[in-house]
């Protein structure tokens, strides 16, 4: 049997522009989201996840909790493994390295780990901070996934000319840390953001192989993708600047894999490729999911997602949803199907900020439907993922060809700003 420890929820599909909410550093404290949804479609989400093996799931809109929800045998307070969402701290860590100047990406790698491949010398030093970041470095992934001694890591292609998902090199990016800041990995974390934040988490060795492992509690992770979110700037501190690496550490890095970033996987491309394969795959990774995404994703379905556009934070912690698999999985689209299927009001807040000046009817409808009231621009009626599925400048709004739900209808005047909000039910 299952347990719900917390719902507040989820996934509106408008919202206004304000200042995000930054949770105190007291762990138990953390504001609950205004916004709401029915209760039929939350229990729904609620079941999928707990019954995919789900430890702990987390929603964030705007900061504030929409949705937290732990099996029987975990807890707020229980700890679990990143794998390689990790991947992400460790970007992070990097990137602050560059900002304080003391490194750069297109620096050699052996300027600061010596002889750490089996490569010849100028095989070698062709290795880049920047292809570790990457998966680029061309070395043979078939000697060891995991293994970091030099014996394991020779070079077969170079750096830039493949892609291929290779956990060794990049795990040698924390010790690239560490010789350059001149400190640990855990005493920059706590230095940089834990101690910023209000984050706990730790880098232990893995017992099978030379990786390091980060570890922390489900709300420690959302605090991490709040950071994200909010592109550095927690509470009006800056950790760090969002320009320079951090922007191009969430974009395309390469021309082989369009979605994949500084060790950040990235929606909404054309084409991809998958873990342990040299194939391309046309289309975006999630199909299902807001085109802006951009993840951390890890092994056995650890997931940190965050949606700029809509400002929400999903994490996801515990054990394989489906099959044991590196970082993408089936489990990353059904998620994001569920959570399109989910039926949300808007927070009781907005009804104090619209006068209700048109009226749309025939509402609920099953086709045809009319705006009727005071001038208007524009209008856009948008989904619950917050994705704009019809928009027009007449009065008339046609409904007939979308899918049935609840949808957000918004008015605009002729200087773009919101006059007014409406739900709208199809049938």
């Amino acid at each position: 049997m299952k347990s719900i420890i917390l719902i507040f929820l989820v996934l509106p599909s408008i919202f206004f522009a304000q200042d995000y909410y930054f949770p105190p550093e007291d762990f138990n404290s953390w504001e609950s989201s205004p916004y709401s949804c029915d209760s039929m479609g939350s229990a729904e989400l609620i079941d999928f996840v707990l019954e995919k093996n789900t430890k702990a799931f987390i929603i964030l809109k705007e900061g504030k909790i929409l949705m937290e929800v732990y099996s029987d045998d975990f807890g707020r307070d229980s700890v679990w493994y990143w794998a390689s969402c990790a991947k992400t701290m460790t970007s992070t860590l990097i990137g602050m390295a560059v900002n304080e100047g003391a490194l750069s990406i297109d620096d050699p790698t052996e300027n600061y780990l010596d002889q750490w491949t089996y490569c010849s010398q100028e095989a070698q030093a062709k290795i880049l901070i920047k292809n570790q970041l990457t998966m680029t470095t061309g070395i043979d992934e078939s000697m060891s996934f995991d293994c970091t001694s030099p014996s394991c890591l020779s070079c077969i292609n170079e750096p830039g000319s493949r892609w291929f998902y290779h956990n060794s090199p990049y795990t040698l990016l924390l010790d690239v840390y560490e010789s350059a800041m001149g400190q640990t990995a855990n005493q920059g974390f706590n230095q940089r953001i834990r101690n910023k934040i209000g984050m706990n988490g730790i880098f232990l060795p893995a017992t099978l192989t030379d990786n390091k492992v980060f570890w922390s509690r489900a709300r420690d992770m959302a605090r991490f993708g709040l950071l994200h979110l909010a592109n550095g700037n927690w509470n009006g501190e800056i950790i760090f600047n969002a320009e320079g690496y951090f922007e191009d550490a969430k974009n395309t890095s390469q021309n082989l894999n369009e979605a994949y970033g500084y060790l950040w996987w990235l929606n909404g491309k054309d084409s991809y490729h998958l873990p342990n394969s040299d194939l391309q795959f046309s289309g975006t990774v999630i199909p299902s999911g807001p085109e802006d995404m951009y993840m951390a994703l890890g092994k056995n379905d650890q997931k940190i997602y965050i949606v700029p556009s809509q400002d929400l934070v999903v994490i996801r912690m515990g054990e394989s949803a489906n099959d044991v698999n590196y970082a993408l999985s089936s489990f990353d689209n059904e998620l994001w199907e569920k959570l399109g299927q989910l039926n949300c009001l808007l927070p009781t807040s907005t009804t104090d900020l619209t006068k209700k000046d048109w009226k749309i009817f025939p509402n609920p409808s099953t086709g045809l439907l009319h705006i009727s009231g005071k001038e208007f621009n524009q209008w856009q009626l948008k989904n619950i993922l917050g994705q704009v599925v019809l928009s027009g400048i007449d009065s008339n709004v046609n409904v007939s060809g979308i899918k049935a739900g609840q949808y957000i209808l918004t008015i605009y005047n002729k200087d773009e700003e919101i006059v007014d909000v409406q739900k709208l039910i199809k049938q």
